[in-house]
């Protein structure tokens, strides 16, 4: 025999059957595309760094889209946050092409700047060096050696010139000279011929002595080794006097002069 169903008491509550969940949204995309919207567009101004923050915008424009799309959908509610990283990943790539051309173009002006002062620092040669000796006071061809007196003439017409050693006395308290040695002063003039100032503070001078090349120490006295300072007017000249510290049987004292660090350095091969 069949039972009969069951019926609930009248006024008894219905079990509560809740329909399927909403699907959760998907906000990270556009979240993401502001976050790298925001880091590239301040990557995109920094000048060697610039195609890092391209990189940044790409992804910010890709994930910016695919947000928008979501939010289109339905399945994402941050659609004003892929739309502000959208946009920022748009300023971004072009910050990154600016910053990109203002980069390439400052390298090359400082290339050319390079370059220039490199060629400032060449000494002229002199016309027809190989076939007639070079005159008094003018210098020989490059990379041979000067005699006293003879100058060199760099191409923005910094003129160096050496004159002949003479015999040095060093005061008790100078520092450089060793005892049984002899000390020679050399004068060095710089005369600027060209058109801008010349700064001296980069000038060196050094020195070897006899035929083995030994260093000749530079002396600090009362009246030498205290160097160029300062810079040089345009017609005018500085003068300086350096003493330097040679082997007693020494018989030449060979001075090197460079004008600075972008200037070839220039040799004088003195008699003592």
């Amino acid at each position: 025999m069949s039972q009969p169903t069951q019926q609930p008491p009248h006024g008894t509550p219905q079990p509560y059957n809740p329909g399927p969940a909403p699907a959760q949204a998907r906000n990270g995309l556009g979240t993401t595309a502001l976050v790298l919207g925001i880091i590239g567009l301040l990557i995109a101004f920094v000048p060697l760094l610039f195609w890092l923050g391209g990189i940044l915008g790409l992804l910010a424009l890709i994930f910016g889209l695919v947000g928008l799309g979501r939010a289109k959908r339905g399945e994402a509610t941050n659609k004003g946050v892929a739309v502000a990283g959208t946009v920022l990943a748009a300023l971004t790539l072009v910050a990154s092409v600016f910053m990109g051309i203002v980069t390439v173009m400052a390298v090359d002006e400082a290339v050319d700047e390079i370059n220039k002062a490199v060629e400032a620092s060449a000494p002229k040669e002199a016309t027809d060096a190989a076939e007639e000796p070079a005159a008094e006071g003018e210098a020989p061809a490059t990379g041979e050696t000067l005699a006293a007196g003879d100058s060199v003439i760099y191409d923005d017409d910094v003129t160096v010139t050496v004159s002949a050693p003479k015999a040095y006395s060093p005061s008790e308290f100078a520092i450089g000279h060793t005892s049984g040695n002899k000390a020679y002063q050399v004068t060095v003039v710089i005369e600027n011929a060209g058109t801008e100032k010349f700064d001296t503070v980069l000038t060196t001078a050094d020195a070897r002595a006899g035929e083995q090349g030994v260093e000749a120490e530079q002396i600090f006295d009362d009246t030498v080794g205290g160097g160029f300072e300062g810079t040089i007017a345009p017609g005018k000249k500085a003068t300086v006097v350096y003493a330097f510290d040679a082997p007693a049987d020494a018989k030449t004292l060979t001075v090197e002069i460079s004008p600075g660090i972008s200037y070839d350095s220039s040799q004088w091969e003195l008699t003592l």
